[in-house]
């Protein structure tokens, strides 16, 4: 029989100490350890379910491989991240802010799914079965093949798969079940590794591609152990603003395809519809003409964006300016302004910044710089950027342009979108020749200001 014992867990990072304390000797979290009860096999305890094989070990090379069994989930955006398609047996786990469309999407999916002939099961800890069909009511209506189940105990759930045998199975969300064995509550690091463990072991014995929701915390990162993204195979991150219709489901990690794919998706009254061309949905409302408005070639993983920057910088009121940026990193935009600052002898020390990427987006890449200060030097002058022009490329400390990657997918998308007129690093003109649109090189930053004199 097992035995059982009470140890203390932080709920950060899953370490554990034999007694309460303020401060977790592992991570440093304060307040975060709680009580929990942890199960020891006795002598002639069972052996735990595992993935474990009686081939023992055999060489590499003669591993039979067989052709990689992907099912289309029936939503484009979603299949391009995860690499064509899901993944029989692959694990996946889907994090994102509460509300933000984790389970529109994957609802979304399943009744996709279901209409093509498959019989799927989605399990719900956090809602009723009447709402999940309310949901789908919303979403089109719900097909043949989709079950549903209502459930937070972990046992009655695997019972419920094995009993029902779908092709596929979303789990809403991992936070929300509990194993029974386990004394802590739900949402508790031990449970939260038990549950993703045998419902993981549980998918790639029956090659059923599984789908995890995930809740994120404060800091946006997913809740409980590390070691969650771990133990799955594939791990989508949902982003986007809740006020703005757009969101964007980023791979950070798959074990079956590239990471640098990512879904452009907009919220309407339907759910979720994937966008086609997301660049002429982001600058369709842009303004013509207006000083601070730079559209900058951005890189989405293969995919090329066209987005827009917008600044506004106005003399400021107090003793110390404001610096307000959305979309793009706070710290980059004051180390651009000190930089135009110093180099450029721009007054911006007494100016209040904003900085904002319009449709809700979030531009993390060091190719947006330029861009970023193009619209700096247009804002505080009041002069609009050369009409159908585009901004990219990465600047230094010392006030360089670099190049960056794929500069002839940034000239192309830019092209198809009717800008004639790109300013890139000078290392990255002759890419324009190519691709037929015309190149300006800019080398320093001191260049910028005769670029947007009148006639230029």
């Amino acid at each position: 029989m097992a035995k059982t014992r009470r140890i203390f867990e932080c709920q950060k990072c899953g370490g554990q100490a034999p007694k309460w304390l303020g401060r977790c000797p592992e991570c440093g979290a304060w307040g975060s350890l709680a009580e929990a009860v942890r199960s020891e096999p006795g002598a002639g305890g069972g052996r735990r379910d595992g993935l474990s094989s009686s081939e023992g070990v055999v060489p590499l090379a003669e591993v039979h491989t067989g052709e990689e069994m992907r099912t289309s989930t029936g939503i484009a955006e979603l299949d391009r991240v995860l690499g064509g398609g899901a993944v029989a047996g692959g694990a996946v786990l889907v994090g994102g802010d509460p509300g933000i469309g984790k389970s529109t999407l994957l609802l979304q999916a399943l009744q996709a799914m279901a209409r093509a002939g498959h019989r799927v099961l989605y399990v719900t800890g956090e809602e009723s079965a009447r709402q999940i069909r309310m949901r789908a009511d919303r979403l089109g209506g719900p097909a043949d093949g989709l079950l549903v189940l209502s459930e937070t105990d972990l046992d009655r759930v695997v019972e419920a798969m094995g009993r029902v045998g779908p092709a596929a199975a979303v789990v809403d969300s991992v936070q929300t079940l509990f194993c029974p064995e386990l004394g802590s509550a739900p949402g508790t690091v031990s449970q939260v590794r038990e549950v993703a463990g045998r419902l993981v072991v549980r998918a790639k014995h029956r090659d059923m591609p599984l789908f995890l929701v995930g809740h994120v915390t404060k800091e946006g990162a997913l809740a409980g152990p590390r070691l969650l993204e771990h133990m799955v195979d594939t791990v989508l991150y949902f982003e986007g603003d809740r006020g703005h219709p757009f969101r964007i489901l980023r791979a950070v990690k798959n074990r079956f395809g590239s990471t640098d794919e990512v879904g452009v998706f907009e919220m309407g009254d339907a759910g979720l519809a994937g966008v086609a061309n997301p660049s002429a949905v982001f600058l369709a409302e842009r303004p013509r003409g207006a000083a601070g408005s730079v559209v900058v070639p951005c890189a989405e993983g293969t995919r090329t964006l066209l987005v827009e920057v917008q600044a506004l910088v106005s003399p400021t009121c107090f003793a110390s300016p404001q610096r307000t940026t959305s979309g793009v990193e706070r710290n980059r935009v004051q180390i651009l302004s000190a930089l135009l600052d110093r180099r450029l002898g721009l007054t911006l020390g007494t100016h209040d910044i904003f900085v904002n990427v319009a449709g809700g987006l979030r531009v993390t890449e060091p190719a947006a710089d330029l861009g970023v200060v193009a619209a700096l030097v247009s804002a505080l002058r009041g002069r609009p950027v050369p009409e159908g022009s585009v901004f990219f490329g990465e600047v230094g400390l010392a006030g360089e342009v670099r190049a960056v990657s794929r500069t002839g997918a940034r000239l192309g998308e830019a092209r198809e979108l009717g800008f004639t007129r790109a300013f890139v690093p000078a290392a990255a003109t002759a890419a324009g020749r190519e691709i037929g649109i015309e190149t300006v090189g800019i080398a320093r930053l001191d260049e910028i200001p005769d670029h947007l004199e009148p006639g230029s």
